[in-house]
């Protein structure tokens, strides 16, 4: 039987089958091949020299592979960059009018478990951290939002992606934290701040993946305004003076 072709056959793809002619079963080394064709409903071999060439049609809509290649290895690769792009593909930031996410987070310890999105009424602010006890976090970014306390709505947040015991530690290192009311909330396996995006990999100087930079502004359970450091880890845009001057 002649090999088809993808100009006549209405929008195939196929592979060739290196096992010799004859084998009856899908194995590893064979391609689920896709037919568009309405018309044909059962599986046809089409030996192709000492190999043969399995379509099985109607199996699904073929967007990708509209037309052969006329090379299987050609067709492979075509396959796995298209799968590649598919899941390199960012999903865009955390944006205004999004919910935050219901995502378990820990304060105090890692037995004291809570949901963000499940607590926030009216307006409140969540600010996003690389590192607690880092020098930025600790000696500019947090202690200007503790300076302005009363300037901000009544629930602040800290989250940083790190364990509930840490938290605990750096909220007790700054005299008048405890105080203000604001909550240093632990996101140790990076969930809630992989939710909204803002995750990012910090591992040459943090050794894993951190949280951006970042300062939400929330009202009724989403995001109202957004203050991302584009650079990830700077202190321009998210810093107190910003945020204080939009909620005025």
């Amino acid at each position: 039987m002649a090999r088809p072709k993808s100009s006549d056959e209405g929008g195939q793809a196929w592979i060739e089958c290196k096992r010799p002619r004859g084998c009856s079963s899908i194995r590893s080394c064979c391609l689920l091949i896709l037919d568009t064709r309405p018309t044909h409903s059962t599986k046809r071999h089409y030996p192709l020299q000492q190999k043969h060439l399995r379509i099985y049609p109607k199996v699904a809509e073929m967007n990708t592979m509209q037309r052969a290649t006329g090379s299987a290895f050609t067709a492979l690769r075509s396959i796995g960059a298209s799968a590649r792009l598919f899941h390199s593909s960012p999903r865009p930031l955390i944006k205004v009018g999004d919910a935050i996410p219901d995502v378990e987070v820990q304060e105090g310890s890692p037995g004291n478990k809570l949901s963000i999105a499940k607590e926030l009424k009216g307006k409140a602010l969540i600010i996003g951290v690389p590192a607690a006890f880092s020098p930025g976090c600790t000696s500019t970014h947090i202690p200007g939002f503790i300076k302005h306390r009363s300037q901000l709505p009544e629930s602040v947040y800290v989250v940083a992606v790190n364990d509930a015991f840490v938290m605990k530690a750096w909220a007790e290192s700054f005299p008048q934290a405890k105080d203000s009311g604001i909550r240093f909330i632990a996101d140790p396996s990076g969930k809630f701040t992989e939710s909204l995006d803002l995750l990012f990999d910090g591992t040459a100087i943090f050794a894993n993946h951190r949280s951006k930079r970042y300062a939400l502004v929330v009202e009724d359970g989403k995001v109202s305004q957004l203050f991302v450091e584009p650079d990830n880890t700077g202190i321009n845009v998210s810093k107190a003076e910003n945020v204080i001057a939009s909620l005025k």
